[in-house]
């Protein structure tokens, strides 16, 4: 994401609906806001805050599970960015799922690891009011990274209550939290969040999470003229037990020693990151008009130290490999839009302007012990994004509205190669996105949507301008700025039952260039054509106030649209997504939520002769309250302790002692069952 639209749209929703009569309808209470009349598409949808507190999260990024479809993963470190799955793709690290947080673009191109990566861990959970997320390349408001879809998580800018909480749990958890906000005086409000994490994890060789996070924010006005001002700080560093391959698992040792699905094989493994970030935004709302701008800038670096082949390059030292990420961020966008006639038919128009600019210093090294040995590539990259979009929404009929709507973006690279001058080089691209929308009804509580659009994923800047490959010396050829996909959705969202809110959505997605992950690079890299196609099934049904119940199905059909004797599968796409939620709310002082999600079996190679195993997880949370003010609450995670993985992958490895590469699986497992127990007072 360019801008930071998402932070005021937080407080001004009425931005995105037409000036329109149609019925609206109000089901789910406190939990979702996706009423009919409320979206422009059937795979669109609001959650609000009083979900997120009943449901347990593994990981902070696990806030995205949330989003119906999306599954969130992990393949390394905790303190490492998530790996995330969504319509058939492996998304990596947040390739084609563009995030925002407090108004804030979380995912990064032009990335040490891999292209759109977004860190979610610096996220509080606790001050999450909203998250609004939307599917497909269908919005004009969105740009880069969101062909798969976007989800803007925006922070609350003042609490019902303040709270300090700590979580323990076993391998050393530990967790507190504490947030409170103030009032001022004329009409200012302070609001601030400070949190400190530590983990060993189940793993043999003990992760170290140490992790610190603060949040404050100055605010004034009111939801229909105000502004904010927040700073965010945020640190960690890890050891990381990375992906095994399964021969050595099943062989059981390794160098004479017992070995398992929690051991490592390089304990040098791990990493550090850091983010801060200043931000600020101002918007008004009048009866026919809304206003937003807003600003930011923001520092960044990581280190990341990961050995994924073991000793096939390089014997005597081992194949551990750095890749680092340093960076400046600066960006600002804005947005008007106004309600008017087009003709003698209500309508409403936006126009908005992002822009972005990353200056950043990005290097791929060889290591052995995070000593820094070798240098494969060190590059200097100005990178500017611009983006501008205009959408109008017109009421046609009472039971007819179609929203039409343009995007322009350009891209523009500079690469300074401080190892390999023939790589260094300037490069630009452009792209315009049309986007179209018509809903019809509701008919019998009932509407009909169909949607159309064109989104795209920004590529690595250094491969805009790569001419030599700098680990083989052999000639490339650059690859495009700007890759295009184009999809179509027709859906339905119905509340023909009281208290139930069914969407069924029936997509496809073409992609002019694959993103694929590489094992032995540790990093994602342009590939082949693709095409996908899946049917979204969701539920929500809210019987009694107390009592919700949640079901997902999400099918796809993901294949590369050429064909190559190496096969047509996407590695790594998933062809089953499922979860089931069942949340009982305020039966006297307890609460209790019960899920499983359900992660299905995908193409491991393009052939299909090798698949991942699909997994089930069990989530429990229960809580009691004491008083208006404290609160215990119990966490079970993989409750039934099922023996999962969070992530297979296939490829060549070589282990020390072996005489030539082995292809074979490599996976990271899901963490066994653990408890995690909070305590929460209120002040």
């Amino acid at each position: 994401m360019l801008g930071l639209a998402a932070l005021a749209h937080a407080q001004v929703p009425a931005v995105e609906k037409a000036a329109t009569s149609l019925e609206r309808v109000t089901v789910s209470g406190q939990h979702y806001d996706n009423a009919v009349g409320s979206s422009d598409a059937a795979s669109q949808g609001v959650i609000r805050a009083d979900l997120l507190k009943h449901r347990p999260a593994l990981r902070p990024g696990e806030v995205l599970e949330f989003v119906p479809g999306l599954v969130v993963t992990q393949h390394s470190g905790d303190g490492k960015a998530n790996q995330y799955f969504l319509r058939g793709f492996n998304l990596d690290h947040g390739t084609d799922f563009a995030t925002t947080v407090n108004g804030l673009p979380v995912n990064m191109p032009t990335h040490g690891h891999g292209q759109g990566y977004a860190d979610l861990n610096f996220l509080i959970p606790e001050l999450v009011d909203r998250i609004d997320y939307r599917k497909g390349p269908y919005f004009a408001r969105n740009g880069d990274f969101a062909a798969a879809g976007s989800a803007d998580i925006a922070y609350r800018s003042r609490l019902a209550q303040n709270f300090a909480a700590l979580t323990l749990g076993p391998n050393q958890f530990r967790r507190g939290v504490a947030a409170g906000s103030a009032t001022l005086g004329g009409g200012l409000a302070l609001l601030g969040a400070v949190e400190l994490q530590g983990n060993d994890g189940p793993w043999t060789l003990p992760e170290r999470l140490r992790k610190r996070n603060a949040l404050l924010t100055l605010s004034g006005g009111q939801a229909s003229q105000g502004w904010s001002v927040s700073l965010m700080d945020y640190a960690a560093h890890w050891d990381s037990t990375d992906q095994v391959p399964e021969r050595l698992i099943l062989a059981g040792q390794y160098q004479g020693r017992p070995f398992g699905r929690f051991d490592a094989i390089d304990p040098s493994d791990g990493g550090n990151t850091r983010r801060s970030s200043l931000s600020a935004e101002w918007h008004r709302q009048t009866e026919g008009s809304s206003t937003q701008l807003a600003a930011y800038g923001l520092r960044y670096r990581l280190a990341l130290f990961s050995n994924f082949t073991y000793a096939m390059e390089r014997p005597a030292d081992g194949d551990q490999f750095s890749q680092q990420d340093r960076r400046r961020v600066a960006g600002a966008s804005a947005l008007h839009a106004w309600d008017h006639l087009l003709g003698s038919l209500p309508a409403r128009s936006e126009l908005g302007l992002q822009l972005r600019h990353d200056r950043i210093r990005v290097g791929l090294f060889d290591t052995v012990a995070r000593r820094i040995s070798a240098t494969t590539r060190d590059d200097e990259v100005r990178q500017t994004q611009v983006g501008v979009y205009a959408q109008t929404s017109v009421e046609l009929a009472p039971w007819l509205r179609s929203v039409v709507g343009l995007r322009a973006d350009e891209a523009r690279f500079q690469v300074h190669s401080l190892t390999e001058a023939a790589n260094s080089g300037r490069s630009r691209a452009s792209l315009l996105s049309p986007k179209f929308a018509l809903i019809a009804g509701p008919w019998a509580r009932t509407e009909v949507f169909f949607n159309a659009g064109r989104g795209f994923h920004s590529n690595d800047a250094r491969g805009t301008t790569a001419r030599i490959d700098p680990k083989t010396g052999d000639p490339v050829d650059p690859v495009p700025g700007l890759v295009a996909a184009r999809g179509f959705e027709l859906g339905l969202r119905s509340e023909w039952l009281p208290g139930l809110q069914s969407s069924l959505a029936v997509w496809t997605l073409d992609f002019d260039s694959e993103l694929v992950y590489v094992g032995d690079a540790g990093a994602t890299e342009a590939n082949r054509p693709s095409t996908r196609r899946g049917i979204e099934w969701n539920h929500r049904y809210v019987p009694v106030p107390w009592l919700l119940v949640d079901a997902d199905l999400a099918w796809t059909h993901a294949r590369f649209a050429n064909l190559d004797p190496a096969g047509q599968r996407i590695p790594n796409a998933v062809d089953k997504v499922a979860s089931l939620g069942v949340t009982l709310r305020d039966l006297g002082p307890w609460s209790a939520s019960l899920q499983w999600r359900y992660l299905g079996s995908g193409a491991l190679v393009e052939d299909n002769s090798v698949r991942s195993r699909s997994s089930l997880t069990t989530n429990l949370r229960i809580s009691h309250k004491f008083s208006a003010r404290t609160e215990l609450s119990l966490d079970a995670f993989n409750l039934l302790n099922r023996r999962l993985n969070d992530i297979e992958y296939y490829y060549e490895s070589q282990l020390p002692g072996e005489v030539a590469p082995v292809a074979d699986r490599h996976l990271h497992p899901a963490e066994r069952r653990s408890l995690r127990l909070t305590l929460r007072l209120g002040f």
